[in-house]
């Protein structure tokens, strides 16, 4: 079940996606070409999801234990987790439909069109995304508990080759999404991470490491 009509995806984030801005406006040919693709994609995508809750045992230092073996590793999680119960681990995916047509698109040299494609499926499973987050809260909140931001292997300190961890966690069942050996998801239109779950008191939902990290060109801070 997904919680909101998450497929509307704005055309404003699309056209910033693939460069543009209010300086740099796009031409009329590339605006038609993308609210024909915004009308027709939602025949490309088969969402798919998974979720599961964990308790966690333990924090120490830049380590969370949540039981089976499974361990965190970073400064940034620690430093959410410690405020937190529980965790709810989670991946999901819009299939691999529209990514196999924007690499036959590329494939004949038909770049604009999968470049514009491409963004399209990027603002999709971000949707879907943000829809899973939702109804990860909702539940949370049912229970009189709060969530935190959502936060992926790759964020900050948190290592990549963490993916491992998170899909240990989910037990095999990912939601239709794999994992190769150098940590890449497949398809790879997908997202998976983490999200803290505790009493209102901790302070959980507004825990933003980008307010202290000193790198001033990440592409993910979040204001």
């Amino acid at each position: 079940m997904i919680v909101n009509n998450w497929t509307n995806v704005d055309k404003d984030k699309i056209l910033s996606r693939i460069g543009y801005s209010d300086e740099y406006e796009p031409s009329a040919r590339i605006v038609s070409l993308v609210d024909e693709y915004i009308d027709n994609y939602q025949d490309l995508i088969a969402p798919s999801y998974s979720y599961t809750y964990r308790y966690i045992e333990s924090v120490n230092g830049n380590r969370i234990d949540i039981g089976d073996s499974i361990a965190f590793e970073s400064k940034m999680v620690a430093r959410l987790l410690e405020r937190c119960d529980m965790v709810a681990v989670f991946a999901l995916t819009i299939g691999n439909y529209l990514e196999e047509l924007v690499a036959y698109l590329a494939e004949n040299s038909l770049m604009v069109q999968a470049t514009v494609l491409d963004a399209i499926g990027s603002g999709a499973v971000e949707n879907l995304a943000g829809d899973v987050e939702e109804r990860i809260k909702r539940d949370a909140n049912g229970g009189g508990l709060i969530t935190s931001r959502r936060f992926s292997p790759g964020y900050c300190d948190w290592k990549v080759s963490q993916q491992r961890m998170v899909f240990r966690a989910l037990n095999g069942d990912t939601g239709g999404v794999s994992l190769t050996k150098s940590m890449l998801m497949m398809p790879q239109k997908s997202v998976s991470g983490i999200i803290g779950i505790g009493l209102p008191d901790k302070d959980i939902e507004n825990y933003n490491p980008c307010l202290t990290c000193k790198k001033k060109d990440c592409p993910g801070r979040r204001r």
